[in-house]
């Protein structure tokens, strides 16, 4: 099983974007940024991988200034595999 998460380089702009997701009706949850990352500020943004798309519309609109990327985090097996999303 995968998710999809927007990290960010800011607390407050990570749960803006949260709040934001969340008001426009998407599935969004503020979680610790994932050790593999090695980036952030400790808060990411877990999207689900159903309004994905729709997120990524609204976030790359939106101008954080502190967006570093989206992501994908995959755990298989018990390995945790980490890598951009495209």
């Amino acid at each position: 099983m995968y998710e999809i998460i927007a990290i960010f380089r800011s607390r407050a702009q990570a749960i803006d974007c949260n709040t934001k997701l969340k008001s426009m009706g998407i599935a969004a949850e503020l979680i610790s940024t994932p050790k593999e990352a090695n980036i952030g500020c400790g808060l990411s943004v877990k999207i689900n991988k159903n309004s994905a798309e729709r997120a990524r519309y609204i976030i790359q609109k939106s101008n954080y200034s502190a967006f570093y990327g989206f992501f994908v985090m995959n755990q298989t097996y018990g390995r945790m595999q980490f890598g951009r999303w495209s």
